[in-house]
C-alpha cells in the first residue's frame, strides 16, 4: 500500500467542476491583478476568522514583512520569534534589518514558551512573534498579556493555522494582526503561493493595503516605500472556492489525528493539544525515539513522511552572525531530532490509515 504524506490530486478531483469553469471566466475577462475577485475572497474570509479586515498579498512570508513594515519595524530592532518553526517567520525579520531574537518551546506543544519570552524582551523589542505551528495556536493569553505589560505589539504567524481557535478565540481577534499562507501544502491552499493579512484595526489594514503596493495610496503616488506584496486574483479564485469546503476538510484532519492518538502505542508521544486548544492539524507530528530509523522504514514501506523541523533557527549557517550556540535552545534542539510528521491529508482513507499506524507500532514492537 501507498500512502504519500500529501495527495493534492484527490482534493482536486473532488472540486474540479467549480473550479475550472470559474478560471475558464477569470481569462476570459483578463482581470488578474487585484479588483473584485481579491476583494470578494478578502471579505470572506476576514468573516470566516471572525476579523474585520483581511489583506491579501503575495505569500505567508511577504505577509509577515509587509505587517512588521505597517508596525514600523526596521534597522535595530529585536523581534522575539521562537526558534523551533519554518525559516520565514526569522526571514521576514532579518529582511527588514531587525533582528530575530530566538526562543526556545514548549516540550510538549513546540509553541513559543512565555516563560522564556518574558526573559528575552529588552528596550529594543518592538514585537513578539508566537507561530501557531503545526496548526495549535500558542499560549495567546500568556503572550497577549506579557505584550500589554510592555506595551510590545504581537504579531501572529498564523501561517499553517487557520481555522484555529483558543476558548473560542481565533488568529488575529485580539493581536496586532495575523498572517496565513496558502501554500499549496496548507489546509486552505492556492494553486500557487499566497497569504494574507488579519487584523481588527483599520488604519493599520489600510496601511498594510499602500504597502503591498508599492506604498502607493492613489495611483503613482507614493507615501511610503513598500513592495510588491499583491494577492494574484487567479489564487484568490481557488481560495474563495475552496473555502467554502474548509470546515469539511479539517474536521477530516481532526479525525485522522484522533485516530493515530488513539492506534499508536508508546514510545510514539502524539501532539499535546493543550486545553482550549481547536488544532487544526496541518501536521500530525509525533515524536519518537530513531527517529530516521524508523522514517527509513516507513519510506521502505510506501509511506510518506516529513521533519518539520531538522535544525532549529538559531542554529542555521545565515544566522551565525547572531551570536547563538549549541545548547542555547535545549528544547528545540531535541525535538529537531525527534519529531516526524505523518499522513494526515482529509482524503486517506481508513485502510491507509490503520496500515500507517501498523506499521509504526511493528517498527517498535515486532
Amino acid at each position: 500500500m501507498k500512502v504519500p504524506l500529501l495527495d493534492l490530486t484527490q482534493q482536486y478531483q473532488t472540486i474540479k467542476a467549480h473550479i475550472e469553469p470559474a478560471v475558464l471566466d477569470l481569462f476570459n475577462r483578463q482581470q488578474f491583478i487585484l479588483g473584485e475577485t481579491v476583494s470578494r475572497f478578502e471579505e470572506h474570509l476576514a468573516e470566516y476568522c471572525g476579523c474585520t479586515h483581511a489583506v491579501g498579498v503575495s505569500s505567508g512570508t511577504d505577509a509577515l514583512i509587509c505587517l512588521l513594515m505597517a508596525l514600523g519595524i526596521g534597522s535595530g530592532d529585536e523581534v522575539i520569534v521562537p526558534t523551533f518553526t519554518f525559516f520565514g517567520s526569522a526571514g521576514a525579520v532579518a529582511r527588514l534589518g531587525a533582528r530575530p531574537v530566538f526562543v526556545d518551546i514548549d516540550p510538549e506543544t513546540f509553541n513559543l514558551d512565555p516563560g522564556r519570552t518574558a526573559g528575552a524582551i529588552t528596550e529594543k523589542t518592538k514585537a513578539i512573534m508566537p507561530v501557531h505551528l503545526y496548526g495549535q495556536m500558542a499560549p495567546m493569553e500568556k503572550i497577549l498579556e506579557l505584550a500589554r505589560w510592555r506595551n510590545i505589539p504581537v504579531i501572529e504567524d498564523a501561517c499553517q493555522s487557520v481555522g484555529s481557535a483558543q476558548r473560542g478565540v481565533k488568529p488575529g481577534q485580539k493581536s496586532a494582526g495575523a498572517c496565513l499562507s496558502f501554500y499549496p501544502s496548507k489546509n486552505l491552499s492556492g494553486a500557487g503561493d499566497g497569504g494574507m493579512i488579519l487584523c481588527q484595526d483599520t488604519s493599520l489594514a489600510q496601511k498594510s493595503r499602500h504597502l503591498r503596493m508599492h506604498g502607493e495610496d492613489r495611483r503613482y503616488y507614493h507615501s511610503m516605500i513598500g513592495g510588491n506584496f499583491r494577492l494574484d486574483a487567479l489564487q484568490a479564485l481557488v481560495l474563495d472556492i475552496k473555502l467554502r469546503w474548509l470546515d469539511d476538510w479539517t474536521a477530516a484532519r481532526r479525525a485522522h489525528a484522533a485516530y493515530y492518538t488513539t492506534s499508536l502505542k508508546p514510545p510514539v508521544q502524539p501532539p499535546k493539544i493543550a486545553p482550549g486548544n481547536i488544532s487544526v492539524f496541518n501536521q500530525y507530528v509525533v515524536r519518537v525515539p530513531r527517529r530516521d530509523e524508523l522514517q527509513a522504514y516507513l519510506t521502505e514501506r510506501g509511506i510518506g513522511s516529513a521533519i518539520y523541523y531538522p535544525v532549529p533557527l538559531h542554529l542555521q549557517e545565515c544566522f551565525h552572525y547572531l551570536g547563538y550556540k549549541q545548547g542555547d535552545c535545549p528544547v528545540a534542539e531535541q525535538a529537531a531530532k525527534e519529531v516526524l510528521a505523518l499522513p494526515v491529508f482529509p482524503e486517506l482513507t481508513q485502510e491507509q490509515l490503520a496500515y500507517v499506524a501498523e506499521t509504526i507500532n511493528t517498527f517498535y514492537h515486532g
